[in-house]
């Protein structure tokens, strides 16, 4: 990632209005699995650490980040422990964890399969993991480049990569669905102007006070998922995974609509 994004990130995650509205759609998903009550958790490219504070209610908490600012921020929220390591070689014993999130992270990631297979690796038998990633390769846009992203997403490239590391999908939606359109026509202008010289990020062009305005489709959609509903297109798509095959498959944690943390196993 960019440094100057990396910072940016790090700066407004907090109230940004993206980053609010997934947090509420992923809390809404991670409450509807079922978690054992001392859940070891792995947030995979953890960034600052802030989605850990979320996940820290519902369990054991370890983070992993590649980048050094990104962990060290994360290290000084005292929330978890957090390691500096890359996801395709992943510093931990097999079958360490109940629950593994990634959120958009295996785009930046080249041999994604292989990020894939190490999180199967760690994952108990019984566990899940879930991903979002950015959707659509024909969105690519400056703000792909900006992220150093490698590659955006359907439902069946997703389904398919995870696949082939082992995983076999139990949920999937799209979300961020109302700023699709709108997102295409400025995509496609920006191509058109060919300014990709001076790569643009999402973050920028959407100012502060709009926030709280931005974020009430996302908590609409939240309220949508939480009952089980999903979106056929948005900007990001989000999947549930358990393993394929292996003992205690067949009792791993599924998506369960209506759900609530405290209702846990």
């Amino acid at each position: 990632m960019d440094r100057n994004l990396e910072q940016q990130i790090l700066e407004v995650e907090e109230r940004h209005w993206w980053y609010q509205g997934r947090r509420r759609i992923v809390g809404e998903v991670v409450r509807a699995l079922e978690l054992p009550s001392s859940a070891e958790i792995l947030d995979a490219g953890c960034g600052s650490g802030r989605n850990m504070v979320d996940l820290a209610p519902l369990g054991a908490v370890t983070g992993v980040e590649i980048a050094q600012a990104s962990a060290e921020h994360a290290r000084a929220r005292g929330v978890g422990e957090v390691v500096e390591a890359s996801l395709t070689e992943l510093p931990f014993a097999a079958d360490s964890f109940d629950l593994a999130v990634c959120l958009d992270v295996i785009e930046h990631i080249e041999e994604d399969r292989v990020a894939l297979s190490e999180l199967r690796r760690v994952v108990r038998p019984t566990g899940a993991l879930l991903v979002t990633v950015p959707a659509y390769q024909w969105l690519w846009s400056e703000h792909d480049l900006i992220n150093h992203h490698v590659r955006r997403y359907t439902r069946r490239t997703l389904d398919e990569v995870a696949a082939s590391a082992g995983w076999t999908t139990v949920w999937t939606t799209y979300f961020n669905s109302w700023l699709l359109p709108v997102a295409a026509v400025h995509r496609r202008l920006s191509r058109l102007r060919q300014s990709f010289d001076e790569p643009v990020s999402d973050l920028q062009l959407t100012p502060e006070r709009m926030n709280s305005v931005l974020e009430q489709p996302l908590r609409f959609e939240a309220w949508l998922i939480a009952r089980g509903r999903r979106l056929p297109a948005g900007l990001s798509l989000m999947a549930v995974f358990r393993e394929g095959s292996g003992p205690g498959a067949a009792s791993a944690p599924g998506w369960r609509p209506g759900r609530r943390s405290g209702s846990r196993t």
